[in-house]
């Protein structure tokens, strides 16, 4: 990868330093999940860089406790958040339409749902790929107008930015049964194929709007102790090796800082300026997966076009919004 795009700084960089040096006065961003955990830093770089930051949650006390420490050093409008559930179509739809057609300049695409055990959303799609994937289709397809209009505003590119993981190397995309009606559920499988499903997402995105001023990328933000593994026993997380006994993080697990960071970078590094289509981790393109790092790198068909396409056929599909 000769013409790999990296960004100068090093894989634990805080995203405060990786947003210094730009002024985001008079950008709109709109982070979702961002009242814990790298939601909460990312919006908070953004908000002191002098973005106006609207965190998009499902839980209201946690929304304002986030939106207060936000503001405790955001430079330019007042963070605020609205409601969104991204398990429920009707919520997202809601929120959508209380956006109305506002110019919008980043969109993160940050909240998810990790191995939990199976369920389905209130639309009947499995749990994970229902909300990780499907929802945060829904909501970019209905505000992509709104990216495209702050595109034109700005006379800068907008940004959507969908975070994806390493997990997807679990699995791709099960297109004859991804809501698992028919074959045995695997909460590892279901959240590799999510994943998958979020960096297809990027690529199938950026085809159709690049033109119109707004690109996408996924990123893998890294290890991160974070409301993420609320479903994971400590006993399983120790077998996985995140823990040990005694309950220390393993080596080379970032912070909630730390793991903003490359999401940060893809909302408003210049390196990416009409860049799109990518995955991105350690602030930096990501690189093919190997057997050698098995817990980095990027698998072909987490960027395959032709399953973006197919991907994208679908979500149309079951979500009822084309673009």
């Amino acid at each position: 990868m000769a013409d790999r795009i990296t960004s100068g700084f090093k894989p634990h960089t805080p995203a405060r330093d990786v947003v210094a040096g730009h002024d985001l006065t008079g950008k709109v961003a709109i982070v979702t999940g961002a009242a814990t955990g790298i939601g909460i830093e990312t919006a908070r770089a953004l908000a002191e860089a002098g973005a106006e930051v609207i965190i998009a949650v499902r839980k209201p006390d946690l929304a304002e406790a986030a939106v207060a420490e936000i503001n405790k050093t955001a430079k330019g409008p007042k963070a605020s958040w609205s409601m969104l559930d991204l398990s429920s179509f009707k919520s997202i739809r809601a929120f959508a339409e209380r956006w109305g057609d506002r110019p919008l300049n980043i969109l993160i695409n940050n909240a998810a749902v990790m191995a939990c055990p199976l369920a389905y959303t209130e639309d009947g799609l499995e749990m994970q790929i229902g909300t990780n994937h499907f929802g945060h289709f829904l909501l970019s397809v209905l505000l992509a107008p709104s990216l495209v209009a702050g595109a034109k505003q700005s006379g800068k590119t907008s940004r959507l930015v969908s975070l994806s993981s390493i997990g997807h190397r679990r699995a791709g995309v099960n297109f004859e049964d991804p809501h698992y009606k028919t074959r045995a559920y695997d909460k590892w499988d279901s959240y590799g194929q999510a994943k998958t499903a979020n960096a297809l997402f990027a690529v199938g995105f950026n085809t159709r709007f690049k033109d119109q001023g707004v690109t996408a990328n996924a990123v893998m933000p890294g290890g991160i102790m974070t409301p993420l593994q609320r479903h994971l026993p400590i006993e399983e997380q120790i077998a996985l090796g995140w823990i040990d006994e005694h309950g220390k993080v393993r080596d080379g697990f970032k912070t909630t800082e730390e793991g903003a960071s490359t999401s940060v970078w893809a909302a408003v590094g210049d390196e990416l300026d009409g860049v799109g289509g990518l995955y991105l981790e350690d602030l930096a393109q990501a690189e093919p997966w190997t057997k050698e790092k098995p817990w980095a790198g990027v698998m072909p068909h987490a960027l395959d076009p032709e399953a973006a396409e197919r991907l994208w056929a679908l979500s149309v599909e079951t979500t009822g919004a084309g673009a």
